[in-house]
């Protein structure tokens, strides 16, 4: 079976760093806490790794299909507890693309084939809590499942 498999390291104080694929990630925590703030705290990297993710399924699924975009841009947002354990109780992903108008119905199947099918960060955090996305291409929403999502928990 594969695995991936990182090393961390203490640093002293509050700061750790991980070697990934033989690329060095710094994580600390800020100076109010007993850090010297040298990188970022580890929970976003959840949102990084899950941006990477749909993102590299997504240009790989534009490029199959022949089909180009002008700009990409995710934004993830993590929506945290109010109480220990502090931990994520939803995300959101925002896709924003700019593009000719005859990419347009390619890049929706794009992400939409990325959240439903390939990416795996999106499919194992989506059994611990809901995954919403949308869709903005020049400007315009194409497409936005959290208001639905919100409807059917009500």
């Amino acid at each position: 079976m594969a695995q991936h498999e990182i090393e961390t390291q203490w640093m002293g104080k509050m700061q750790f760093n991980s070697l990934v694929n033989g690329h060095t990630i710094v994580m600390d925590a800020p100076e109010r806490v007993g850090g010297e703030d040298h990188g970022p705290i580890p929970k976003p990297f959840v949102l990084t790794a899950l941006s990477g993710c749909t993102g590299m399924d997504v240009i790989s699924i534009l490029r199959k299909a022949n089909k180009e975009v002008h700009e990409m841009n995710i934004k993830v947002v993590g929506e945290l507890s109010k109480h220990p354990p502090i931990e994520y109780v939803s995300i959101h992903v925002v896709y924003e693309f700019t593009g000719d108008e005859s990419s347009k119905d390619f890049v929706l199947h794009a992400v939409n084939d990325s959240q439903e099918k390939y990416c795996g960060v999106s499919h194992m955090l989506r059994k611990a809590l809901p995954v919403t996305w949308e869709i903005n291409y020049n400007g315009k929403q194409l497409f936005n499942n959290k208001a639905t999502l919100l409807l059917a928990e009500s």
